[in-house]
């Protein structure tokens, strides 16, 4: 899950949230459906997304829901899902409903607990995929289940698309994306959510609007080599360490979008002193160069201002009595909406500059280059009221996220995309990849009318 707001904000004093009970036997509910998820080992590769799958269509079945309006298609030791529920009006482009059923692998021996097993302790839920991304599907599964049970009917169709690979190669993605490029917009669980501070006291709500696009990109230089007691000029390893050393001096210029302007504008009077006044002048001139060169020197804010390349791994040499005939390094890039990978690759060519140096990106990564999406008004409007419904008076910041989701894919065929998780942890209780991960249970109810409140605001 991916949940990086553009700054962090100071603490904020708001009341306890304000929580409608939900409908008797849906709190239950919904934790039985992220508990009994957590129970799918749903990693890649493996077998068990088709039976995960299996699982959340026969609780919508059971809700009221057609059989033939869900769809699970099975690919190479993954699975999609589309369940549709239909509107009435044919003529309205339907939303989607967007998250992914895969989780990253979780040893049992590195865990306190069977990280396939869920437990509810201490008001949390432990196991692998509580947070990311099983959290905020089950919540959303649970909602759609409600209001069928309930006979709501939206106005225009409402798809729950959920992927089986967004961890890894994202080919479920891809395959969603171009299934549903027809629709108005998407709603992604795994993006956008609450941040509390160490009390429990709401801090933020992000709507991820925008995030990073991935590429690995391999450097490549080789030389005939020899007999390491004739050293020669052409050592691939210190001519990959020249290269490398001009990447580490080198920074992207600063680039902006609407998203990154109206959350520096929004977080400006949140943050004292000399950051928060740059904020405000990059806000209103995103060219300023001081405000830049101030923001740039905060480790937190500084990522979401460029693009970011990074040299992850490096290999070189045959033998230890012998020049060296190659030297391989991997560059990791963090590319900012809309820029296209192929021009990051010929930056790094013209700033590594070394002669006999070749710079190819990785293709297989499941990455593709992706916009920004617009800020919808209509977006905004019933995010902010479903997030304030709970804590009154907390502002929802527009953001963009450093890491990549699902979301990248479908705004790349078109489809505007907007995180909008409803969960809202403390930073200490995020453990999405890591070692016993965990969401608090009483993030639950709220969560589900958070769900509740943008489907049928939207959905009209």
């Amino acid at each position: 899950m991916i949940r990086t707001l553009l700054v962090s904000a100071a603490i904020l004093a708001f009341a306890s949230p304000v929580v409608a009970a939900p409908p008797p036997g849906l709190h239950d509910e919904a934790l039985e459906i992220l508990t009994t998820g957590i129970g799918f080992r749903t990693v890649n590769p493996g077998d068990q997304m088709v039976p995960y799958a299996e699982y959340l269509k026969s609780v919508l079945v059971k809700a009221g829901y057609r059989p033939e309006d869900i769809r699970i298609q099975p690919m190479a030791g993954t699975a999609a899902l589309i369940a549709r529920y239909p509107g009435t009006d044919p003529k309205k482009k339907p939303i989607i409903v967007l998250g992914h059923m895969d989780v990253v692998e979780a040893k049992r021996e590195d865990w306190e607990r069977d990280p396939f097993k869920a437990v509810v302790e201490n008001g949390y839920v432990f196991g692998r995929g509580a947070e990311d991304n099983k959290f905020d599907v089950s919540m959303a599964v649970a909602t759609l289940a409600q209001l069928r049970r309930e006979g709501w009917k939206p106005g225009r169709d409402v798809i729950l698309a959920l992927s089986g690979d967004e961890e890894t190669k994202m080919v479920t993605t891809q395959w969603l994306a171009n299934e549903l490029k027809h629709a108005e917009f998407a709603l992604n669980a795994d993006g956008g959510g609450g941040t509390l501070d160490t009390d429990g006291k709401p801090v933020a709500y992000g709507l991820q609007a925008a995030e990073k696009t991935y590429a690995d990109f391999t450097l490549t230089i080789t030389d005939p080599g020899g007999h390491s007691s004739a050293p020669t000029p052409g050592n691939p390893i210190y001519r990959m360490s020249n290269a490398l050393e001009k990447l580490a001096a080198y920074r992207f210029p600063a680039m902006s979008n609407e998203i990154t302007r109206a959350a520096a504008a929004a977080m400006a009077s949140k943050r004292p002193g000399p950051i928060g006044e740059a904020l405000k002048r990059f806000s209103e001139n995103p060219e300023d160069a001081q405000a830049i060169a101030t923001l740039s020197a905060d480790k937190d804010i500084a990522p979401q201002l460029r693009t970011t390349c990074v040299a992850t791994m490096i290999s070189g040499g045959h033998a230890p009595n012998a020049l060296p005939q190659r030297a391989q390094a991997n560059v990791n890039c963090r590319i900012f909406p809309g820029t296209p990978a192929e021009e990051v690759r010929k930056t790094l060519e013209k700033v590594m500059a070394e002669p006999g140096l070749t710079v190819a990106r990785v293709t297989d990564d499941g990455s593709v280059d992706s916009p920004a999406s617009p800020l919808r008004p209509d977006v905004m409007a019933a995010v902010k009221k479903a997030v304030n419904a709970r804590y009154p008076g907390l502002q929802v910041t527009p953001s963009m996220s450093s890491g990549a989701t699902d979301g990248m894919h479908f705004r790349a065929v078109g489809v505007p995309t907007y995180g909008v998780a409803g969960l809202f942890s403390r930073n200490e209780d995020s453990f999405a990849h890591g070692l016993n991960e965990r969401a608090p249970v009483a993030s639950i109810d709220g969560s589900l009318d958070h769900w509740r409140s943008i489907l049928k605001d939207l959905a009209r």
